[in-house]
């Protein structure tokens, strides 16, 4: 079962938190896969991992060689990179957790409309029985809630 974590949006966009975590990431070893559901904003994604602070190395399926690719960014959701930790974001869902050992769903707390989303998917997980966390963005950073 894979470990899940509910990132629930509500300082900052996505571009400034995602790079946050993905520097994580990195940091532990691990690769990244970072679904999205339209290829528009996966494009604004990669813009803002090149011009931040981190410099996050990254491709996207245009750009070819997943295999070189510590993140990788798509709309599908095969691990072409061979990563264990997924990110899914704007919507993007999967059916197939356990291909990786964490997950990170992070969601837009000022629309209801992935509010809800993320609550039916807490719901469906939960009832596969995922290990799953809750963290929210406060003042001093992210804050785990249950």
């Amino acid at each position: 079962m894979a470990e899940v974590g509910f990132y629930h949006l509500t300082r900052t966009p996505l571009t400034g938190a995602l790079p946050k975590l993905l520097v994580r990431t990195l940091a532990a070893g691990q690769r990244a896969l970072v679904v999205g559901s339209a290829e528009a904003g996966l494009d604004a994604l990669s813009g803002a991992l090149w011009a931040g602070e981190a410099w996050l190395p990254h491709g996207k399926e245009d750009d070819g060689d997943a295999d070189l690719q510590p993140i990788w960014l798509t709309t599908k959701g095969e691990a072409a990179n061979n990563a264990r930790y997924l990110f899914l974001i704007d919507g993007a869902s999967t059916e197939d957790l356990d291909r990786f050992d964490r997950v990170f769903k992070l969601f837009d707390g000022l629309s209801e409309t992935a509010v809800q989303a993320a609550r039916g998917l807490w719901t469906t997980w939960k009832a596969a029985g995922h290990t799953l966390t809750y963290w929210q963005q406060t003042d001093a950073g992210w804050q785990k809630k249950a």
